[in-house]
């Protein structure tokens, strides 16, 4: 399972542990990804998709049919 946000696009980054000694090694930073269900009223089905606690937010605050939009008008794919 990839680790990335379906709506974002939010993927890994890599960076480095710094230790006291300032020896660095390398690492990753993964996003905050949840796997949720939406049910859209307009369109009267439910979508399970990956997204990020940042798309939650944005969701909460707009709505998941005017989210949906915006990200294929973004993107330029369905989703």
């Amino acid at each position: 399972m990839s680790r990335i946000c379906d709506l974002t696009g939010k993927r890994p980054i890599t960076g480095n542990h710094v230790s006291h000694s300032n020896k660095k090694t390398k690492r990753w930073f993964y996003p905050n990804l949840f796997t949720k269900r939406f049910y859209i009223p307009e369109e009267d089905r439910w979508v399970t998709l990956k997204v990020s606690s940042t798309a939650l937010r944005t969701i909460n605050k707009k709505g998941i049919h005017a989210y949906l939009k915006e990200v294929e008008r973004k993107k330029g794919v369905k989703v």
